[in-house]
């Protein structure tokens, strides 16, 4: 999921990171549908070499879309996920690896927000089926008519975790469509597919980011490799922001992040250039503009600092740009009271980094490793400026300075004079996550806001008191208490920088608050934090159904297991409440809010389970196990001999592999060439015989307390600097045109003097109602830049789009859009 909004406030920052690709479609003839051929050139007029797949952002769409009716079955679902993954190497064509990452066990750390997630998710789905079983009993009684009831089988998508029956399905499916686009589909023959299913602990985008982390750190890593990862979007919502920072994080001098974008109503681009902002007949032929380094370009603008007591170093910068980040929110820890990125968080930080630099003597970290002396500097500054940051949120939600009186003042909908006072800002909670009426939702969020307000109150003189006295029942005297939540928060924060720079530093820790300290409470942090424990094992896949799921979806998990979540003699049923509270905690809508539910404990968890892990069938224990990442190759490519002839352990020849390095091993369930391949979807046809192979694979070994270098290899190439003052100065004020494709040259298309001509022979302009061409303006209003047609509006519907997102080296991921 990574930072709250950040993908926005980034777009709007600097937009023009943002450039729509070029998407080739495949055509009809004769009712037979030829597919787009990969083995030409990239539209977009780039080649990328690997594609990376953060696979929970494709199955989460497919089985349960937002703007679509759901597919009827898991087959039409395993379907629907075959033909995005086609549509996402359609359009980057890959040339040397594709890499497909399920989320598999996750650490603790991010299990506790799986698990606030999957309980909101369930409760919610409980508080609907109530709400409208309630109103058609209320619609009955008043004499009204509604249809039977359909009764309808829903698609619970907390079964997307490891160690379901459903995704141990997903990955023999995936298996079967990896071998058959090999043995069949030309643009596959050269790559190398890895598949990382649910079987494999880590997150989907960590276990991406720790294959690039260790192949680049191999002799035989080409510093010019063309990344591509996908960022899912839906319906507006960025799925995994984070990997925005991990391409910052990795320092390669290519990364490109894909985005799908949902908007509706969007006007479709010009036939013409492809651009959009106006139709064909007001089409001018104007260049597209330059495209290259434009993210780094931005953040290098942004951060370079003069004068400063060190040497500067731009990638050290952009690091600790990185670390600075998290403050606002992640994943694994709540952001602090006074730092939201809707406010403007993140520039603050900025400035305030670029004030105090000067004074820490060097940079806040180095290679995910934090220098805490000098990150206590940035938030005694922040701390400091707190009670202002305080004041200045209560203005802007008080709104406007004046407001009118008398007959014409403002009023609550439906009444004439003064709202009554909430009585239970919980259930009115409820009722504004059941009521889709946007207005009610604002009178309520308005009364909840007031009623969180007066109990809080930030703005006034005793606010940490009343903080720390609200969200963790203590007094603000209590020191040492204060001391154990900052020292949490430190430890979060080393945490997650290791995370993202060098791996997962230790799979039992995790943040054990709701809600963070202030940054005047980080006082003498230096000594706060020392290592993590050592050698430290992810949960297996059950353990972890059993840590994160409601007891409403113990469906999931074997009878004696599922048992443990409902028998009140369980001995861990308190971690499974069937009902728990909402803390808006100052946001404006329930979701955004802190769900306050009990934290597992893993010596209790464990020993509860080890009473009825003897229950578990062969295949329930089967799924239960950690697998390993399998390596598929086509007959044409050059390793498919090496695998072939040599299929036991052995290392892999960097040279027949684009410099891949790492550890080859017998595959459990083989695809071997010249050998049947069964569909395990009933309307897709076996494979009589493959021409692929398949073997599993390991990541290169590194020693104990191995440092992965942040920086730029040598070699790198960067790309060209392409903003203009412009770009910098207009921010979101001015119109953008997304640019398509990478090319710096490409020429536009457009219309000459003889394409009019020939334009207006052909269209009667006099007709009435002559269909879209009719309006076409002569050659002399078209060069003079004056014709604007007249119409009725042009058709607008419902589009999906994809974007590049140019993350250039690990500056910053550029997003391009797809038609």
């Amino acid at each position: 999921m990574g930072v709250p909004a950040f993908f926005r406030w980034l777009s709007r920052k600097y937009p023009s990171i943002i450039v729509h690709c070029v998407e080739e479609k495949g055509k009809e003839c004769n009712g037979v549908r030829i597919p787009v051929d990969t083995t030409k050139p990239n539209p977009n007029e780039v080649e990328f070499d690997n594609l990376y797949l953060d696979m929970n952002g494709i199955i989460h769409p497919c089985t349960h879309p937002e703007d679509k009716p759901a597919p009827k079955n898991e087959d039409e679902m395993m379907v629907a996920i075959f033909e995005y993954i086609d549509r996402l190497f359609n359009i980057v064509r890959p040339r040397r690896v594709l890499y497909m990452a399920i989320d598999g066990v996750a650490p603790r750390a991010k299990m506790n927000q799986q698990r606030s997630r999957r309980f909101r998710a369930s409760k919610e789905g409980v508080e609907l089926v109530d709400e409208k079983q309630r109103m058609r009993e209320e619609i009955i009684q008043r004499g009204g008519y509604l249809p039977p009831e359909e009764i309808k089988e829903r698609f619970d998508s907390n079964c997307i975790t490891p160690g379901t029956e459903f995704m141990d399905n997903l990955a023999h499916c995936l298996r079967y469509y990896v071998a058959e686009r090999l043995s069949n589909d030309p643009g596959w023959k050269n790559v190398v597919v890895f598949l990382s299913d649910a079987s494999v602990p880590g997150e989907g985008e960590h276990k991406i980011m720790d294959y690039i982390r260790r192949q680049r750190a191999q002799p035989n890593h080409d510093p010019n490799t063309h990344h591509s990862c996908l960022l899912v979007c839906v319906l507006g919502l960025i799925l995994s922001s984070d990997l925005i920072m991990l391409g910052l994080a990795t320092h390669e001098p290519n990364f490109t992040i894909i985005r799908e974008e949902f908007k509706p109503n969007k006007p479709r681009p010009c036939s013409l250039c492809g651009q959009t902002g106006h139709e064909m007949k007001d089409c001018q032929g104007v260049a597209r503009e330059k495209q290259g380094q434009i993210c780094h370009t931005y953040l290098e603008r942004e951060l370079t600092m003069a004068s400063l007591p060190f040497p500067f170093d731009f990638e050290r910068s952009v690091d600790d740009w990185v670390f600075m980040c998290f403050f606002v929110g992640n994943d694994f820890l709540p952001h602090l009271p006074s730092l939201e990125i809707r406010e403007g968080a993140i520039d603050r930080l900025v400035n305030i980094y670029k004030d105090v630099v000067h004074k820490t003597g060097g940079y806040l970290t180095q290679n995910g490793y934090v220098n805490l002396e000098r990150v206590e500097m940035i938030m005694q500054a922040v701390g400091v400026a707190e009670d202002n940051i305080f004041k200045k949120r209560k203005e802007d939600e008080q709104g406007p300075a004046y407001l009118t009186t008398g007959q014409f003042a403002p009023q609550a909908l439906g009444r004439r004079d003064v709202p009554e006072p909430i009585q239970n800002a919980r259930h009115q909670a409820y009722d504004m996550r059941m009521n889709p009426r946007e207005q009610n939702n604002k009178v309520l969020f308005s009364n909840i806001r007031n009623y969180l307000g007066s109990y809080l109150e930030l703005w006034e003189d005793g606010w940490k008191q009343r903080y720390y006295k609200n969200k963790f029942d203590v007094d603000v005297t209590d020191s040492d208490f204060r001391k154990k939540v900052v020292q949490s928060y430190v430890e979060g924060l080393c945490w997650v920088l290791r995370y993202y720079y060098q791996g997962c530093a230790s799979w039992k820790w995790y943040f054990p608050f709701h809600y963070a300290p202030f940054a005047s409470d980080f006082k003498d942090i230096k000594e706060m934090f020392t290592e993590f424990e050592k050698d430290t094992m992810p949960f297996k896949p059950l353990e972890q159904l059993m840590s994160v799921f409601p007891a409403a979806s113990g469906n999931f998990l074997p009878p004696t297991w599922r048992n443990l979540m409902v028998s009140p003699e369980s001995s861990i049923i308190d971690f499974y409440p069937d009902d728990f509270a909402i803390d808006l905690n100052g946001k404006k809508y329930a979701w955004q809010g802190v769900a306050l539910l009990p934290f597992v404990d893993e010596r209790r968890l464990r020993a509860a389970l080890a009473e009825v892990y003897p229950d578990l069938t062969p295949e329930e224990a089967r799924r239960n196990s950690l697998g390993s990442d399998v390596l598929f190759v086509g007959k044409s490519h050059p390793l498919f001999d090496f695998i072939h002839e040599l299929y036991q352990d052995e290392l892999v020849p960097p040279e027949l592999c684009f410099g891949i390095q790492g550890l080859l091993n017998l595959d459990n369930n083989p695809v071997l060439p010249d050998k049947p391949v069964k569909s395990p979807i009933p309307t897709l046809r076996d494979i009589s015989q493959s021409t692929a192979v398949s073997v599993k694979f390991k990541d290169p070994e590194f020693a104990v307390g191995y440092v992965f270098k942040a920086v730029l290899l040598p070699g790198a190439k960067i790309p060209t600097k392409v903003l203009k003052p412009g770009d910098w100065e207009r921010g979101n004020r001015g119109p953008w045109r997304p640019q398509l494709g990478f090319n710096p040259n490409r020429q536009q298309a457009h219309l000459d003097q003889s394409g009019f001509r020939a334009l207006g022979h052909s269209l009667n302009r006099n007709q009435q109602g002559g269909g879209q061409y009719s309006n076409t303006p002569p050659p002399g209003t078209y060069h003079q830049g004056s014709y604007r047609a007249q119409h009725a509006g042009g058709h607008r519907g419902f589009q999906r789009k994809f974007t590049l997102e140019s993350a250039i080296p690990s500056y910053c991921p550029c997003i391009k859009h797809a038609t």
